[in-house]
């Protein structure tokens, strides 16, 4: 594997919803405990929408999970963010210290503009920490870190398929990841994660957040080459070595041994 520097953070944020915030706001009349105003905020939005989903404005993060990239697209390290603690607000402070200690490397996601970062922007808000060089609110619109075009500081790979939101990409990571024959989901998913915050179950919500990762980066590398930045030899390349680092480090990671067990092999039809 390359010994460089750090030009991409590939990432994921798994959360779950602040009981006791949704009680503050919605239900401040009456005193709902938080497991009860989850439940009831959750049956409302199921009733409007169909989806229990509750928006991210009411949640903290519990698993922040990142793969260093160097330039040459090549996986360096994968960690997960105050292992094995998991207090939300170091995983906050650890992500964004370590965005700047990097040198602002680009931050590649996949929904990460609606979901991932302002998630993490508000829990800045929330627990008070500076993140001045990421908002850069006097800087030329287009250098600014949060412009959404702005690709040198942040990639959302949803933007890329659906043309910044022309269309909408059906199926999502799920489904690009095994286009390129990455598992995708592996019998977690993100609905869960609230249930298994609440049984303790902490290493299972990280594992699911790792091999999300995984997904990104494989499908960062198809739209490197989409996008020109690689060729599908070097991408085929880039596959192999990182399989084999999962492996080497399967048994200290037991989950890279079951995402590379679910791995397919991508059909080349110019073979």
């Amino acid at each position: 594997m390359s010994s460089g520097s750090v030009r991409y953070l590939v990432f994921d944020v798994e959360s779950i919803a602040d009981g006791d915030l949704i009680s503050k706001v919605k239900y401040s009349d009456r005193e709902l405990e938080g497991p009860a105003a989850i439940k009831e905020y959750a049956g409302e939005l199921m009733e409007r929408f169909g989806s229990e989903f509750i928006p991210y404005t009411y949640h903290i993060p519990v698993s922040i999970v990142a793969a260093k990239v160097d330039e040459d697209f090549r996986l360096l390290d994968i960690v997960a963010l105050d292992d094995p603690e998991y207090r939300s607000h170091m995983m906050v402070k650890h992500f964004w210290d370590g965005w700047l200690a990097y040198k602002k490397p680009v931050l590649v996601t996949f929904n990460g503009r609606t979901y991932d970062l302002p998630l993490l922007e508000l829990a800045a808000f929330r627990y008070g920490i500076a993140i001045p060089e990421w908002f850069n609110l006097y800087g030329r619109n287009y250098e600014q870190p949060r412009n959404r075009f702005n690709q040198d500081a942040h990639l959302d790979l949803q933007d890329i398929f659906c043309n910044y939101g022309a269309t909408r990409l059906s199926g999502g990571l799920n489904l690009v990841a095994n286009l390129v024959g990455s598992p995708g989901k592996m019998g977690v998913a993100g609905h869960m994660v609230q249930q298994l915050h609440d049984d303790g179950k902490l290493d299972q919500i990280n594992n699911y957040c790792r091999c999300d990762v995984l997904d990104t980066y494989f499908v960062f590398l198809r739209a490197a080459v989409v996008i020109g930045k690689l060729t599908l030899e070097q991408e085929r390349e880039r596959v192999a070595e990182t399989r084999a680092w999962l492996e080497e480090n399967s048994d200290a990671m037991p989950v890279y041994a079951e995402y590379l067990k679910s791995c397919g092999e991508w059909q080349s039809p110019w073979a």
